[in-house]
C-alpha cells in the first residue's frame, strides 16, 4: 500500500467527492479513483458508499481513515525529523574519540564548536582507535578524534601532537635522569595497552626500531590507569607527557625524536558527510585549534 494512496484517500474523505479531491491533490479523477480502489481491494472492505449526494464513509472506512491519518502524520514527522538531523544549523554530529583525550582536547574542541553552532547537537562515544574505524565504516560515527591516522579512505586533520615520556616509579634507578634512550629499556617490563590498540602499535614500533624486545607486565586500555600501575611499582611505561606524575610517577624525556603521538580528526572520504558533520569538520579545520606539546 502506497502512502500516496492513503493521502489521496484522505483528500477524498475530506472533500466528499472524487472530482473536488482530484483538483486538490492535482491529479486526474480516474487516477484518484484507481488509488481508492487499490486501498479497498488490498484491505478487502469498502471505504466509501457511493451516494447521489457524494461519498460517505462506511464503518470500516472510518477505521481506515483514522489509521491513514496516523500513518501519514507519522511519515510527515519522519521527514521532518530526518530534515532536522541533516540541517547544518540544528542537526546531529556523531563524534567518537579516544579515552585519553576525554578531559583535555575534546572539551576544548566541543566548547569552541558550541559557541560557533549552539543549536547543533553532538552525540559522543569514547572508544579505542580500532573501534572508531569500524564505526566510521559502518556509519555509526560521522567523525572521530583519534591516533594514529587510519589507513584507507579517510580524511585527516592533525589537531595535537604530544611528546611521549618514560614514566617510572618514584624509587626507580632512572628517576633522576634528565633523559633516556629507548635502548636503555631492554631489561624493563612495560605497562601498556593491549595488542590491537593504536597506542600499542605506536609503542611497539618505537621499541622495535630501537631493537628493544617488548616485555609486558600489565595491560590496560586506559593511559591514566597505566600511569597509576607504574606508580604502584608494577613496571615502567611510555605515555604522553601530560599523564606523567598524575599518580606520583617520575616522567623522563626520551631522546628519540619519533617518540610522539599525533591526534587528529578523521572521517570517511568514500561518501559525503551529512551537513552537520561537514560543518563540524570545516569549523575544526578553520578554527586553529591545533596544539603541540
Amino acid at each position: 500500500m502506497l502512502l500516496r494512496d492513503l493521502a489521496w484517500l484522505l483528500a477524498v474523505a475530506d472533500h466528499g467527492r472524487v472530482t473536488e479531491a482530484a483538483g486538490a491533490v492535482q491529479t486526474s479523477q480516474p487516477t484518484l479513483s484507481r488509488a481508492v480502489a487499490r486501498v479497498e481491494t488490498e484491505l478487502g472492505v469498502r471505504v466509501f458508499e457511493r451516494l447521489p449526494s457524494g461519498l460517505q464513509l462506511t464503518p470500516a472506512g472510518t477505521l481506515v481513515v483514522e489509521a491513514a491519518q496516523s500513518l501519514t502524520a507519522r511519515y510527515e514527522q519522519l521527514l521532518a525529523d530526518v530534515e532536522s538531523l541533516q540541517n547544518p544549523e540544528t542537526g546531529l554530529v556523531r563524534l567518537a574519540f579516544l579515552d585519553s583525550i576525554a578531559t583535555s582536547l575534546v572539551p576544548r574542541v566541543l566548547r569552541a564548536f558550541h559557541e560557533h553552532a549552539p543549536a547543533v547537537r553532538v552525540q559522543l562515544s569514547q572508544e579505542p582507535a580500532h573501534a572508531m574505524v569500524d564505526d566510521l565504516a559502518a556509519g555509526v560515527a560521522d567523525l572521530a578524534i583519534t591516533s594514529p591516522r587510519p589507513a584507507g579512505e579517510f580524511g585527516w586533520f592533525p589537531l595535537q601532537q604530544e611528546r611521549l615520556v618514560l614514566v617510572v616509579p618514584p624509587g626507580h634507578p632512572l628517576r633522576h635522569r634528565s633523559q633516556v634512550a629507548l635502548d636503555e629499556l631492554a631489561d624493563e617490563h612495560l605497562v601498556t595497552t593491549p595488542v590491537g590498540y593504536g597506542y600499542r602499535t605506536l609503542v611497539d614500533g618505537l621499541l622495535r626500531d630501537a631493537g628493544v624486545p617488548m616485555q609486558v607486565s600489565f595491560e590496560s586500555q586506559d593511559l591514566a590507569t597505566i600511569e597509576g600501575l607504574v606508580a604502584a611499582g608494577l613496571g615502567v611505561a611510555l605515555v604522553p607527557e601530560p599523564f606523567a606524575g598524575q599518580s606520583g610517577t617520575v616522567g623522563i624525556p626520551l631522546t628519540a625524536e619519533a617518540a610522539r603521538r599525533t591526534i587528529g580528526l578523521t572521517w570517511r572520504t568514500d561518501r559525503p558527510l551529512v551537513p552537520p558533520a561537514a560543518r563540524f569538520r570545516d569549523f575544526v579545520r578553520n578554527a586553529q585549534l591545533q596544539t603541540a606539546s
